[in-house]
């Protein structure tokens, strides 16, 4: 059985990135390698309406279910918690750092070109012109929020020509510390 360097990884980027793609697939990984885990999409921890208005994004509550749901899953046995979330500050990842219970947390950003994220985001919302309109504006400028906001990244990964799988074996060499 592999050991875990890093009790926690946060993958963080802009829309279109493939954060939960990544997510998915380190778990996946994880579990081939024998190191129990569990993968947690934020997105959907806080997938709640109305949005309060001082709160749009509802950090508050996904900050909230976020330490609920860890805790529970480390309770569990889980040696290796993979979040895929959205961290736009150096003081959110920390508060969200201490919510996952975490001393060991390995911190990845995603970039992607933005003419790669247009394409990612037309496939996912060519349905919903609403949600294709919003997810096209937000990636850039959420983009350059990440690229101001001074984080030391532990990993930095761009996705543009890389499927899940290649990007969860880099954030695997940077997890699992040899057999």
């Amino acid at each position: 059985m592999s050991i875990a360097r890093f009790d926690t990884v946060l993958i963080n980027g802009s829309v279109g990135t493939g954060k939960t793609s990544a997510a998915e697939a380190v778990g996946e990984a994880l579990q081939r390698c024998g190191v129990s885990g569990a993968v947690i999409d934020v997105d959907w921890s806080s997938r709640f309406w109305p949005a309060p208005e001082d709160d749009p994004f509802r950090a508050a509550l996904a900050l909230e279910n976020l330490q609920a749901i860890t805790a529970n899953f480390r309770r569990a046995g889980a040696a290796v918690v993979v979040v895929a979330t959205v961290m736009e500050t150096p003081d959110q990842l920390q508060r969200t750092t201490v919510a996952l219970g975490s001393p060991r947390l390995l911190h990845v950003r995603l970039t992607l070109d933005p003419d790669v994220a247009r394409s990612r985001l037309a496939g996912r919302h060519g349905d919903d012109e609403a949600a294709l309109s919003w997810h096209t504006r937000r990636h850039p400028e959420l983009a350059g929020v990440l690229e101001r906001a001074g984080f030391t990244d532990d990993m930095r990964i761009d996705t543009t020509h890389k499927r899940p799988r290649e990007v969860a074996r880099e954030i695997l060499s940077a997890i699992i510390a040899g057999p």
